[in-house]
């Protein structure tokens, strides 16, 4: 899979549960000046390449300053999922106990993630 850029308002959308159509999506937010989220951009392909049912996105935290009073996520480099449809759901992944130097997540955390969470 490819991963999309996305929209304020469709990551909105999402949030407020507007999708009634069943996905799981997963949303690496990042920012521009975040090394880390420049070394996990390779990784994060990657690993969209192996689930061909999710969709993946990624959104740049600079065009909503406000985005963690949306979804709780701890700075950047982030990962959410979201369940959209009926059974709407949101997790957010938990920081690492100890965070890769270069890319904060380890790929297999990422994974590990996903398969958990995803319907």
């Amino acid at each position: 899979m490819t991963v999309e850029r996305i929209s304020k308002d469709a990551l909105h959308q999402l949030v407020k549960g507007s999708v009634r159509r069943e996905a799981t999506c997963v949303i690496k937010f990042y920012s521009n000046g975040c090394h880390l989220c420049h070394a996990l951009k390779n990784d994060y392909e990657q690993i969209s390449n192996q689930f061909e049912d999710i969709l993946f996105f990624a959104f740049n935290i600079d065009d909503h300053e406000d985005i963690d009073n949306i979804l709780p996520i701890n700075g950047v480099p982030s990962v959410c999922l979201i369940n959209t449809g009926a059974h709407k759901n949101i997790v957010t992944l938990e920081d690492p106990e100890s965070p890769n130097e270069e890319t904060w997540f380890e790929r297999q955390y990422i994974e590990n993630f996903i398969d958990r969470e995803k319907r």
